[in-house]
């Protein structure tokens, strides 16, 4: 079959207000800026109260330019094959930064020039534009980066979604109800848009900017779906302004809230046991009426530890916000109160429930004393094995060097060695003597029976003898007996034994007494995975069958083994991150190291149309795979890297939605080499795949939420079956999950006639 493969053509044409000139760069912009360079750039144009010429005294320099390039290089891009980006190579290879510069700053750059369309609906930015943006939203964060309230997550650095986790496992005590805010799916339309610019306007004086970013919008290169699955999750349909713009938007609404929570916590102060009164017995406990919320993006948690009305009086005030405010449609229905004791409630694609703390950290069960017990007899064995065999090998070598010194004396007059051995033998005797001693000190029974023999039935205690011996002879007997009552008299270590006998065991009635208390007087935030949810994806995707057993993909039989098994721990390594941070984290372990692992085998199998013994015996379990060069590497975590995996991680992991949402298949043709589309790689040796859509190739529509996996989002349709070329480093990186689609330029898309 022949294939003809071209470039998607922008739609739009370039109409430029006049004639660009080259002109020469200075040399003071010929690196990058640091963040706080940056911050003090930005900051030498505040005057009275706002930031004025943005765009054309910040965002056109080409210094500034190109720290954007930077921030938008893959995050793992750090292979030795990638060259660093100068002014000089961005200016060669992709498009002119000094020509970009000249355009910000003579508001002339054309942003339809810059833009495409695919398929009937899905505008893209180019390369350049893309610099751009990020240009655009490194200013706006470091002006309002510190302006938002500290519960606002998502778009700001070190605020992800595993934060905002350990926010409400840590910080949140005693709820009593809680309701989410569900908006109802729509864009972000025009009224928004004008809104969101009267918000800037009070910062910004910067005509020329804010005019920029409404053309964005006029232009759909930043279309914010709100109330969906598409935010914050690498979609490439995403704009990399959406995050900022949101959490400006919902700035006001979040100061109200804050308003509220601060409002409630003067009327409720926590109050100090040493501030009550003399007869105060401490029987009683004081929970004051707290208010917390977490909004992440467009999710929106919040949380009484107050009666239901009044919660049901802040979500109407919450509500009403919304929807005069704000001007956002509200899904009644969704947004309802919940009891946080018997109910379980969703957000950031996880369940929340408020339980005991007995239940997140629960008492060793009797099965488990058990186990630590026999543990513990099984160490004191092999300790006590070791010191058996040192003491056998310490025995051997004294013998062995009793005789050589005997012989040695036998033969001759004098003793002489060529190595002085006197140092090594005191210290092998030294150490002896001290783990002989410490034994011999530890064990009670043996000093009961030495200080009794030592002490007692000596006729040098009677007194008629002691009369008649040598005053110097019963005074060392004297003082041997006091050193004899000193060092051996077992009563003093008995003692000590039964006072840390006795500690241990205030110890745990203390332990038990305080667990019982908090049992029956806090409530804590227990997250979980959506088992349910990861189960119906698995089935979904095709991992499983209507049983439940794994069983192989045949999409995938035409990509190499290790693309495939690249494309499998691509999405169970984000799985594991993703859901690193919940109680039940153990089980989603089960779910990718049995069901992804075996259906990556049995997909193995049958491309080779060999047995699952037979893949086994090749790939092992771990999945080993030899590269290019020969050398074996394990992409699949293995079985013991699952085990030991947990909560250590505070990041934003995107959900797995890109990787289960798409499959790349590589093109069995004889194409023309273009250049690697992910962001600033200038390799041509790659090779051109097909991207096939989810949603697509099971013709089924994501807003049915019975046979769509809920709270899971899709790519775009407009990009099934268009192509893409990628380097090796690039396309690896994709299956892995570590590079998304909007880490690539969608102006390298291809498609096939």
């Amino acid at each position: 079959m022949l294939l003809t493969l071209k470039r998607t053509k922008p739609t739009f044409t370039l109409h430029f207000a006049s004639k660009i000139k080259p002109f020469s760069l200075p040399k003071l912009h010929l690196s990058t800026l640091s963040q706080s360079e940056i911050k003090n750039l930005i900051f030498s144009n505040y005057n009275h109260g706002k930031f004025h010429n943005l765009l054309k005294n910040i965002i056109s320099l080409p210094s500034f330019l190109l720290t954007a390039c930077h921030n938008l290089k893959p995050p793992n891009d750090n292979y030795k094959t990638t060259p660093q980006l100068t002014l000089y190579s961005v200016s060669t290879r992709f498009f002119s930064l000094q020509e970009l510069s000249f355009q910000l700053s003579t508001n002339q750059f054309d942003i339809k020039d810059c833009s495409f369309i695919i398929g009937k609906s899905l505008v893209l930015p180019n390369l350049k534009l893309k610099v751009v943006i990020e240009a655009i939203r490194m200013v706006l964060e470091v002006i309002y980066d510190d302006r938002f309230v500290t519960f606002c997550y998502g778009g700001r650095v070190n605020m992800g979604r595993h934060t905002a986790i350990r926010y409400l496992k840590n910080s949140v005590e005693n709820p009593s109800w809680w309701f989410t805010v569900n908006l109802n799916p729509a864009n972000f339309e025009n009224k928004h848009v004008l809104k969101l610019c009267n918000v800037m306007e009070e910062k910004i004086d910067d005509v020329a900017l804010i005019d920029l970013i409404k053309t964005l919008f006029e232009c759909e290169i930043v279309s914010i779906q709100l109330g969906g699955c598409y935010l914050g999750r690498g979609f490439p349909q995403e704009c990399g302004l959406s995050s900022i713009l949101i959490n400006i938007y919902f700035n006001s609404f979040d100061k109200e809230i804050q308003d509220l929570r601060l409002k409630t916590s003067r009327e409720n102060p926590r109050v100090d046991a040493n501030e009550l009164d003399e007869g105060y017995s401490g029987n009683a406990f004081y929970k004051p009426l707290k208010i917390y919320a977490v909004r992440y993006l467009d999710e929106i948690l919040v949380i009484s530890s107050g009666t239901k009305m009044m919660t049901m009086d802040l979500k109407s005030r919450l509500v009403q916000i919304l929807e005069k405010d704000m001007e956002f449609g509200i899904d009644k229905v969704r947004t309802v109160i919940h009891s946080a004791t018997s109910e379980k409630i969703e957000f950031l694609g996880m369940e929340l429930r408020a339980v005991t703390p007995s239940v997140l950290h629960p008492p060793m069960s009797q099965k488990a004393i058990r186990a630590r017990k026999k543990y513990l007899r099984q160490k004191e064995v092999r300790a006590m094995e070791l010191r058996n065999a040192k003491e056998t090998n310490r025995k051997k070598l004294g013998m062995k060097i009793f005789s050589h010194v005997f012989k040695k004396l036998q033969r001759g007059n004098d003793f002489k060695t060529d190595f002085p051995i006197e140092s090594e033998v005191n210290q092998i005797f030294g150490s002896w003597a001290e783990e002989v001693m410490q034994d011999f000190l530890e064990s009670v029974d043996e000093r009961w029976e030495w200080h009794r023999m030592l002490s007692t039935g000596d006729f040098l205690s009677l007194k008629r003898i002691r009369d008649q011996l040598p005053r110097e002879l019963v005074d060392s007997y004297d003082n041997f007996q006091e050193q004899v009552d000193s060092y051996v008299n077992p009563v003093k270590a008995k003692r000590v034994l039964e006072e840390q006998v006795k500690k241990a065991e205030e110890e745990e009635e203390r332990k038990y007494s305080d667990q019982t208390v908090a049992d029956l007087t806090k409530l804590c935030i227990k997250v979980e995975a959506p088992l349910e949810i990861v189960r119906k994806a698995v089935k979904l995707v095709g991992f499983t069958n209507h049983m439940g057993r794994p069983r192989p993909i045949s999409l995938l039989m035409a990509l190499e083994d290790i693309d495939i098994i690249k494309w499998y721990a691509g999405i169970g390594r984000r799985w594991l991150d993703f859901f690193c941070c919940c109680h039940n984290f153990r089980k989603v372990k089960i779910i990718v190291s049995y069901h992804l692992r075996f259906s990556c085998i049995l997909t193995l199998a049958e491309k080779h149309e060999s047995t699952k013994r037979e893949a086994i015996r090749h790939y092992t379990k771990d999945l080993k795979v030899s590269n290019v060069n020969g050398v074996e590497e394990m992409y699949f975590p293995t079985e013991r890297e699952v085990k030991m995996m947990g909560d250590n991680d505070l990041i934003d992991p995107k959900p797995v939605d890109v990787s289960l949402g798409m499959a790349l298949i590589r093109l069995a043709s004889d194409e023309p080499p273009y250049r690697c589309a992910a962001h600033f790689c200038d390799r041509r040796d790659t090779i051109v795949y097909r991207i096939r859509v989810l949603k697509k190739l099971l013709n089924l529509d994501p807003s049915d939420r019975s046979k769509w996996v809920p709270g899971m989002g899709a790519i775009h349709e407009s990009l099934n079956k268009r192509c893409i070329p990628l380097c090796s480093n690039h396309i690896s990186d994709l299956y892995l999950g570590r590079l998304t689609l909007q880490d690539t330029d969608c102006a390298s898309l291809l498609h096939v006639d």
